[in-house]
């Protein structure tokens, strides 16, 4: 059974939100054996409902859903789906995942920092930081595993070259991959 961490910002997490949020989020823990904690962050922001989710799955995966509507419960039932779609678009490749055993990407946020060079000259200043374990795969892998975060780009360690690379999400759809020149 997942553990749920509901999650409010600018809302208040009502007893019948959170039931709601477990039971409709809950459901992607039928596609997997064991799934430790699913993490919600429920937002409202210039009336916009923000539901953010994220469930570490067997085999060091993430997945990660982000949907926004003007209702909450709305923006519950979207996120589900999209998270349904990941897991069924994904499906042969996590499956494969699973049975070798899987990686983790473990992220850590430190607080803000601002550069202040002192001679009136401006730089560009570093909002978030992230240090993340850099697990060897190979590009497959890497772009499964960036689909399910649902982001644009994932750094990775070539699994032959033992090289850091860098897929990324094109703007025409396709992927491209950055590899450095040493």
């Amino acid at each position: 059974m997942a553990t749920f961490n509901v999650r409010g910002k600018n809302i208040e997490v009502t007893p019948n939100l959170r039931e709601y949020v477990e039971k409709r989020v809950g459901k992607i823990t039928k596609y997997f054996d064991n799934v430790n904690e699913i993490a919600v962050l429920l937002t409202v922001e210039k009336g916009r409902h923000i539901v953010e989710v994220t469930a570490e799955v067997p085999g060091g995966l993430v997945l990660r859903g982000e949907e926004s509507t003007m209702d909450m419960y709305t923006s519950v039932d979207l996120v589900v789906e999209k998270l349904e779609r990941q897991i069924h678009k994904q499906k042969t490749k996590l499956e494969k995942r699973m049975r070798e055993g899987g990686f983790k990407a473990e992220a850590v946020e430190d607080p803000p920092t601002r550069v202040d060079t002192g001679d009136g000259s401006e730089e560009y200043p570093i909002v978030k930081t992230k240090r993340f374990v850099v697990k060897p795969m190979d590009v497959q892998e890497a772009i499964m595993q960036m689909n399910l975060l649902n982001h644009n780009f994932f750094v990775f360690r070539d699994a032959q070259t033992n090289e850091i690379c860098v897929v990324y999400k094109r703007a025409d759809g396709a992927y491209g991959l950055l590899e450095s020149d040493n």
